[in-house]
């Protein structure tokens, strides 16, 4: 009798590696290097990809048509942006200035629209962050609406330092009190007053390497 052969499985595709995708170059993506102050892309220009911060720190603002300037967020490694490429917008809405040196994925908008379609685990990691920054912008409202600048301020050196991350970044760049203030929704002096009495109880400190944000001054974010 002759022996029957079983049936071999077929192999399982690879599963898709987000993290290699987004640490590396290939088709339809690159990795752009910004020096510190360089202006990625300026409110008005072409809309045609999104970007992804491998590392530094980048700055989201607006001009309103007086040419007033308004900060809309400080981004870090793991965040995307330039998104508004996917929503039919043909222009940048806003401007992307690099804090310290960076290093930028661009991924073109016809590559980002397939990975979406085609790979469910690049799509949930997408998706989740949006969402994610969706509720921060919400608490961002409530934070402006009903908390005083001190715990405004407080609240945006612990998002920047990335408190809640598995990994957060206690020691940021130099930061100037001005950029603070627009994102805080106050004045110079102000913040300035403000990051003199953290420091003098011990809730920030200065060095060379930047400021250092100790999780201390989570107690006056959570103070009533």
């Amino acid at each position: 009798m002759s022996k029957r052969k079983g049936r071999v499985a077929p192999k399982a595709p690879p599963r898709f590696d987000v993290e290699a995708y987004l640490t590396s170059t290939g088709v339809g993506r690159k990795v752009v290097s910004h020096p510190r102050g360089t202006v990625i892309f300026s409110q008005g220009d072409r809309a045609a990809d999104v970007r992804y911060v491998q590392q530094g720190t980048i700055k989201l603002s607006v001009l309103s048509r007086i040419g007033k300037e308004a900060v809309l967020a400080l981004l870090g490694p793991g965040d995307f942006f330039g998104e508004g490429a996917l929503t039919g917008h043909s222009v940048r809405m806003i401007t992307a200035t690099a804090m310290t040196a960076s290093r930028i994925l661009v991924v073109e908008k016809v590559a980002m629209v397939s990975l979406l379609h085609e790979q469910s685990a690049f799509s949930d990691r997408f998706i989740s962050y949006m969402l994610t920054r969706n509720l921060r912008i919400e608490a961002d409202l409530i934070d402006q609406l009903f908390n005083s600048s001190e715990k405004r301020l407080a609240r945006t050196l612990l998002l920047l330092a990335r408190y809640g991350y598995a990994h957060p970044e206690q020691t940021l760049p130099h930061i100037p009190q001005e950029t603070l203030a627009e994102i805080v929704g106050t004045t110079r002096s102000r913040v300035n007053f403000f990051m003199n009495k953290f420091r003098t109880l011990g809730f920030i400190e200065y060095s060379n390497d930047g400021l250092k944000v100790n999780s201390s001054l989570l107690s006056l974010v959570l103070h009533d």
